[in-house]
Protein backbone atom coordinates (compact mmCIF):
# COMPACT_ATOMS: atom_id res chain seq x y z
CA UNK A 1 0.00 0.00 0.00
CA UNK A 2 1.30 3.26 -1.16
CA UNK A 3 0.96 5.47 2.26
CA UNK A 4 1.37 9.34 2.53
CA UNK A 5 0.99 9.08 5.95
CA UNK A 6 1.24 6.31 8.52
CA UNK A 7 1.06 5.94 12.38
CA UNK A 8 1.48 3.19 14.76
CA UNK A 9 -0.10 2.83 18.03
CA UNK A 10 0.56 6.61 18.47
CA UNK A 11 0.31 8.37 21.67
CA UNK A 12 0.14 11.66 23.31
CA UNK A 13 -0.35 12.42 26.98
CA UNK A 14 -0.82 15.47 28.53
CA UNK A 15 -0.06 14.37 32.42
CA UNK A 16 -3.21 12.14 33.28
CA UNK A 17 -4.91 12.62 30.31
CA UNK A 18 -4.10 10.94 27.04
CA UNK A 19 -5.11 12.37 24.19
CA UNK A 20 -4.15 10.34 21.68
CA UNK A 21 -3.72 6.73 22.70
CA UNK A 22 -2.60 4.28 20.58
CA UNK A 23 -3.76 5.87 17.14
CA UNK A 24 -3.03 4.19 14.39
CA UNK A 25 -3.49 5.67 11.05
CA UNK A 26 -3.24 4.77 7.27
CA UNK A 27 -3.60 7.67 4.45
CA UNK A 28 -3.17 6.40 1.27
CA UNK A 29 -1.33 8.54 -1.35
CA UNK A 30 -3.29 11.13 -4.09
CA UNK A 31 -6.72 10.75 -1.90
CA UNK A 32 -8.40 13.03 0.38
CA UNK A 33 -8.89 11.66 3.42
CA UNK A 34 -11.13 13.50 6.33
CA UNK A 35 -10.43 12.94 9.34
CA UNK A 36 -13.38 13.12 11.96
CA UNK A 37 -14.06 13.12 15.69
CA UNK A 38 -16.11 15.34 17.82
CA UNK A 39 -14.47 18.20 19.77
CA UNK A 40 -11.89 17.02 22.08
CA UNK A 41 -11.54 13.72 20.18
CA UNK A 42 -7.36 14.45 19.25
CA UNK A 43 -7.48 15.50 15.86
CA UNK A 44 -5.33 18.76 16.09
CA UNK A 45 -3.00 17.18 18.32
CA UNK A 46 -2.87 14.60 15.76
CA UNK A 47 -1.59 16.69 13.35
CA UNK A 48 0.40 18.59 15.45
CA UNK A 49 2.14 15.44 15.63
CA UNK A 50 2.46 14.82 12.42
CA UNK A 51 3.55 18.26 11.33
CA UNK A 52 6.57 18.05 14.30
CA UNK A 53 4.82 20.43 16.51
CA UNK A 54 4.64 18.06 18.93
CA UNK A 55 6.33 14.90 20.37
CA UNK A 56 4.58 11.70 20.59
CA UNK A 57 4.90 9.94 23.66
CA UNK A 58 4.81 6.51 22.71
CA UNK A 59 4.41 5.16 18.80
CA UNK A 60 5.52 6.30 15.57
CA UNK A 61 5.26 8.30 12.39
CA UNK A 62 6.02 7.76 9.00
CA UNK A 63 5.72 10.63 6.19
CA UNK A 64 6.13 9.52 2.41
CA UNK A 65 7.27 6.15 4.24
CA UNK A 66 10.02 7.96 6.29
CA UNK A 67 9.92 7.24 9.81
CA UNK A 68 10.00 10.75 11.31
CA UNK A 69 10.89 11.42 15.16
CA UNK A 70 10.09 15.68 16.00
CA UNK A 71 10.82 18.50 14.43
CA UNK A 72 12.52 17.64 10.89
CA UNK A 73 12.85 20.49 8.28
CA UNK A 74 13.12 18.04 5.45
CA UNK A 75 9.77 16.09 6.58
CA UNK A 76 8.36 19.55 6.81
CA UNK A 77 9.29 20.58 3.56
CA UNK A 78 6.73 17.84 1.77
CA UNK A 79 3.87 18.97 4.06
CA UNK A 80 1.55 22.06 3.59
CA UNK A 81 -0.24 22.86 6.47
CA UNK A 82 -2.79 25.51 7.77
CA UNK A 83 -3.73 25.29 11.09
CA UNK A 84 -7.22 25.75 12.49
CA UNK A 85 -8.66 29.11 12.37
CA UNK A 86 -5.35 31.36 10.92
CA UNK A 87 -4.26 34.31 12.34
CA UNK A 88 -2.04 36.64 9.79
CA UNK A 89 -1.40 40.14 10.18
CA UNK A 90 -3.99 42.59 9.32
CA UNK A 91 -1.60 45.46 7.56
CA UNK A 92 0.53 42.70 5.47
CA UNK A 93 -1.18 42.59 2.06
CA UNK A 94 -1.80 39.05 0.79
CA UNK A 95 0.84 38.70 -1.46
CA UNK A 96 2.99 40.27 1.01
CA UNK A 97 2.14 37.22 3.27
CA UNK A 98 2.98 34.99 0.74
CA UNK A 99 6.28 36.29 -0.42
CA UNK A 100 7.40 36.45 3.37
CA UNK A 101 6.37 32.18 3.77
CA UNK A 102 8.18 31.79 0.36
CA UNK A 103 11.34 33.65 2.21
CA UNK A 104 10.78 30.99 4.89
CA UNK A 105 10.57 28.20 2.79
CA UNK A 106 14.22 28.73 1.76
CA UNK A 107 12.08 30.08 -2.23
CA UNK A 108 14.34 32.32 -4.40
CA UNK A 109 12.73 35.81 -5.25
CA UNK A 110 12.23 33.98 -8.91
CA UNK A 111 10.35 30.82 -7.51
CA UNK A 112 8.35 33.34 -5.50
CA UNK A 113 6.99 35.80 -8.56
CA UNK A 114 5.74 32.34 -10.64
CA UNK A 115 4.61 30.75 -7.37
CA UNK A 116 2.49 33.50 -5.78
CA UNK A 117 0.36 34.75 -9.05
CA UNK A 118 -0.52 31.15 -9.79
CA UNK A 119 -1.69 30.41 -5.93
CA UNK A 120 -3.61 34.06 -5.89
CA UNK A 121 -5.44 32.64 -8.88
CA UNK A 122 -5.87 28.99 -7.27
CA UNK A 123 -7.37 30.11 -4.59
CA UNK A 124 -9.78 32.83 -5.87
CA UNK A 125 -7.78 35.69 -4.92
CA UNK A 126 -6.66 37.50 -8.18
CA UNK A 127 -7.37 41.17 -8.06
CA UNK A 128 -7.18 41.45 -4.27
CA UNK A 129 -4.03 39.98 -3.79
CA UNK A 130 -2.62 43.26 -2.96
CA UNK A 131 -5.39 44.38 -0.71
CA UNK A 132 -4.48 44.18 3.41
CA UNK A 133 -5.51 41.07 4.89
CA UNK A 134 -7.52 43.25 7.58
CA UNK A 135 -9.88 43.46 4.87
CA UNK A 136 -10.60 39.78 3.65
CA UNK A 137 -13.59 38.50 4.71
CA UNK A 138 -13.36 35.17 6.77
CA UNK A 139 -13.51 32.96 3.49
CA UNK A 140 -10.97 34.83 2.13
CA UNK A 141 -8.58 34.46 5.12
CA UNK A 142 -8.80 30.50 4.91
CA UNK A 143 -8.17 30.99 1.26
CA UNK A 144 -4.87 32.97 1.72
CA UNK A 145 -4.22 30.16 4.26
CA UNK A 146 -4.72 27.24 1.87
CA UNK A 147 -2.59 29.56 -0.49
CA UNK A 148 0.52 29.66 2.04
CA UNK A 149 0.05 25.63 2.85
CA UNK A 150 0.74 25.29 -1.14
CA UNK A 151 3.66 27.47 -1.61
CA UNK A 152 6.68 25.20 -1.50
CA UNK A 153 4.27 22.71 -3.80
CA UNK A 154 3.79 20.09 -0.84
CA UNK A 155 3.03 16.45 -1.63
CA UNK A 156 0.96 16.63 1.30
CA UNK A 157 -1.60 19.39 2.39
CA UNK A 158 -3.04 18.97 5.91
CA UNK A 159 -5.75 21.30 6.82
CA UNK A 160 -7.10 21.54 10.20
CA UNK A 161 -10.88 22.77 10.10
CA UNK A 162 -11.04 24.94 6.71
CA UNK A 163 -14.41 25.64 6.68
CA UNK A 164 -14.69 26.19 10.41
CA UNK A 165 -16.62 29.66 10.82
CA UNK A 166 -17.79 29.87 7.10
CA UNK A 167 -20.74 31.21 5.62
CA UNK A 168 -22.57 28.43 3.23
CA UNK A 169 -20.96 30.36 0.02
CA UNK A 170 -17.55 30.44 1.89
CA UNK A 171 -17.81 26.36 2.95
CA UNK A 172 -18.85 25.90 -1.12
CA UNK A 173 -15.32 27.86 -2.26
CA UNK A 174 -13.61 26.18 0.17
CA UNK A 175 -15.06 22.77 -0.92
CA UNK A 176 -14.08 23.61 -4.45
CA UNK A 177 -10.95 24.51 -3.56
CA UNK A 178 -10.20 21.20 -1.87
CA UNK A 179 -11.17 19.49 -5.17
CA UNK A 180 -8.95 21.44 -6.92
CA UNK A 181 -5.89 20.84 -5.16
CA UNK A 182 -6.48 16.79 -4.84
CA UNK A 183 -5.98 17.15 -8.50
CA UNK A 184 -2.89 18.02 -8.86
CA UNK A 185 -1.38 14.63 -7.54
CA UNK A 186 -1.87 15.46 -3.59
CA UNK A 187 -2.42 13.99 -0.84
CA UNK A 188 -5.19 16.15 1.34
CA UNK A 189 -6.27 15.56 4.71
CA UNK A 190 -8.93 17.31 6.51
CA UNK A 191 -9.20 17.50 9.92
CA UNK A 192 -13.11 18.51 10.32
CA UNK A 193 -16.56 17.93 12.45
CA UNK A 194 -18.61 19.46 9.60
CA UNK A 195 -19.56 16.12 8.38
CA UNK A 196 -21.62 17.71 5.59
CA UNK A 197 -18.65 19.01 3.76
CA UNK A 198 -16.73 16.19 4.48
CA UNK A 199 -18.96 14.04 3.18
CA UNK A 200 -19.29 16.26 -0.28
CA UNK A 201 -15.00 16.35 -0.82
CA UNK A 202 -13.66 13.06 1.09
CA UNK A 203 -12.90 9.52 -0.81
CA UNK A 204 -11.80 8.19 2.68
CA UNK A 205 -12.36 8.66 6.33
CA UNK A 206 -11.00 8.20 9.71
CA UNK A 207 -13.43 8.76 12.37
CA UNK A 208 -11.96 8.90 15.93
CA UNK A 209 -12.88 9.55 19.32
CA UNK A 210 -11.14 9.63 23.40
CA UNK A 211 -8.10 9.84 21.04
CA UNK A 212 -8.73 5.74 19.75
CA UNK A 213 -9.14 5.16 15.66
CA UNK A 214 -12.79 4.16 15.89
CA UNK A 215 -13.07 3.41 11.82
CA UNK A 216 -11.09 4.13 8.65
CA UNK A 217 -11.80 2.86 5.37
CA UNK A 218 -13.45 4.54 2.06
CA UNK A 219 -16.44 6.92 2.77
CA UNK A 220 -18.35 4.31 1.06
CA UNK A 221 -17.37 1.48 3.01
CA UNK A 222 -17.81 3.62 6.30
CA UNK A 223 -21.47 4.20 5.38
CA UNK A 224 -22.25 1.10 4.03
CA UNK A 225 -21.00 -1.01 7.55
CA UNK A 226 -22.08 1.66 10.05
CA UNK A 227 -25.51 2.83 8.47
CA UNK A 228 -27.51 -0.48 7.88
CA UNK A 229 -29.22 -1.55 5.23
CA UNK A 230 -31.12 0.86 2.47
CA UNK A 231 -34.75 1.58 1.78
CA UNK A 232 -36.47 1.62 -1.70
CA UNK A 233 -39.05 4.07 -2.85
CA UNK A 234 -40.90 3.28 -5.66
CA UNK A 235 -43.53 4.95 -7.42
CA UNK A 236 -46.05 2.79 -9.82
CA UNK A 237 -48.45 3.68 -11.74
CA UNK A 238 -51.33 1.32 -9.96
CA UNK A 239 -50.70 -0.73 -7.16
CA UNK A 240 -52.01 -4.14 -6.65
CA UNK A 241 -51.76 -6.61 -4.42
CA UNK A 242 -50.20 -8.86 -7.12
CA UNK A 243 -47.17 -6.32 -7.08
CA UNK A 244 -46.72 -6.18 -3.35
CA UNK A 245 -46.26 -9.62 -3.02
CA UNK A 246 -43.93 -10.17 -5.85
CA UNK A 247 -41.70 -7.27 -4.20
CA UNK A 248 -42.52 -9.08 -0.54
CA UNK A 249 -41.20 -12.91 -1.87
CA UNK A 250 -37.61 -11.43 -2.66
CA UNK A 251 -35.12 -12.63 -0.44
CA UNK A 252 -33.38 -9.74 0.41
CA UNK A 253 -36.81 -7.47 1.20
CA UNK A 254 -37.50 -6.86 5.40
CA UNK A 255 -40.82 -5.54 4.51
CA UNK A 256 -43.51 -3.50 2.42
CA UNK A 257 -45.49 -0.72 3.23
CA UNK A 258 -47.73 1.57 0.87
CA UNK A 259 -49.00 4.42 0.65
CA UNK A 260 -51.60 4.97 -2.31
CA UNK A 261 -49.27 4.46 -5.66
CA UNK A 262 -45.92 4.83 -3.73
CA UNK A 263 -44.33 1.74 -2.19
CA UNK A 264 -41.20 2.15 0.95
CA UNK A 265 -39.22 -1.32 0.81
CA UNK A 266 -37.02 -2.32 3.33
CA UNK A 267 -33.93 -4.31 2.63
CA UNK A 268 -31.70 -6.86 4.03
CA UNK A 269 -28.64 -6.30 2.25
CA UNK A 270 -26.16 -3.38 1.65
CA UNK A 271 -25.60 -4.13 -2.21
CA UNK A 272 -27.92 -2.09 -5.69
CA UNK A 273 -30.60 -4.56 -6.20
CA UNK A 274 -32.63 -1.89 -8.12
CA UNK A 275 -32.98 -4.22 -11.02
CA UNK A 276 -34.04 -7.12 -9.65
CA UNK A 277 -37.20 -4.83 -8.01
CA UNK A 278 -37.24 -3.14 -10.79
CA UNK A 279 -37.72 -7.07 -12.67
CA UNK A 280 -40.20 -7.91 -10.43
CA UNK A 281 -42.72 -5.15 -10.27
CA UNK A 282 -42.59 -5.25 -14.04
CA UNK A 283 -43.14 -9.18 -14.06
CA UNK A 284 -46.51 -8.35 -11.94
CA UNK A 285 -48.29 -6.13 -14.10
CA UNK A 286 -46.62 -2.72 -12.96
CA UNK A 287 -44.75 0.79 -14.54
CA UNK A 288 -42.84 2.08 -12.90
CA UNK A 289 -42.90 6.12 -12.55
CA UNK A 290 -40.10 6.74 -9.90
CA UNK A 291 -37.66 5.15 -7.79
CA UNK A 292 -35.12 6.17 -5.28
CA UNK A 293 -32.63 4.86 -2.83
CA UNK A 294 -32.31 6.11 0.35
CA UNK A 295 -29.24 5.26 2.88
CA UNK A 296 -28.11 7.05 5.61
CA UNK A 297 -25.37 9.71 5.63
CA UNK A 298 -22.25 10.22 7.46
CA UNK A 299 -23.40 12.55 10.25
CA UNK A 300 -26.21 9.73 11.17
CA UNK A 301 -23.15 7.02 10.49
CA UNK A 302 -21.42 9.01 12.59
CA UNK A 303 -23.04 9.30 15.46
CA UNK A 304 -24.16 5.87 15.24
CA UNK A 305 -20.59 4.74 15.93
CA UNK A 306 -19.68 7.23 18.22
CA UNK A 307 -22.61 6.40 20.95
CA UNK A 308 -21.90 3.06 20.47
CA UNK A 309 -18.51 3.57 21.31
CA UNK A 310 -19.29 5.75 24.74
CA UNK A 311 -22.14 3.11 25.27
CA UNK A 312 -19.02 0.73 25.60
CA UNK A 313 -16.97 3.16 27.30
CA UNK A 314 -19.94 3.27 30.36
Amino acid sequence: MDLAIETVDLTKKYGSLTAVNKLNLKVKRNTIHGFLGPNGAGKTTTIKILVGLLKPNEGTVKILGKEVQGDQADTRLSIGYMPELPKFPKHLKGSELLDIYGQMYGMTKQERREQIPKLVELVGLKGRENDPIGKYSKGMQQRIGIAQALLNNPEIVILDEPSLGLDPVGMVEVRELVKAIAKEDRTVFISSHLLFEIEQVCTHVTIINLGKALISDTLQNVLSKLSGPATLHVEVTALSDAIVTAVQNLPFVADVTQTGNFLNINLTTHDDVRPQVSQAITKAGGIIVSMSIQRQNLESAFMTLINKQQGGET
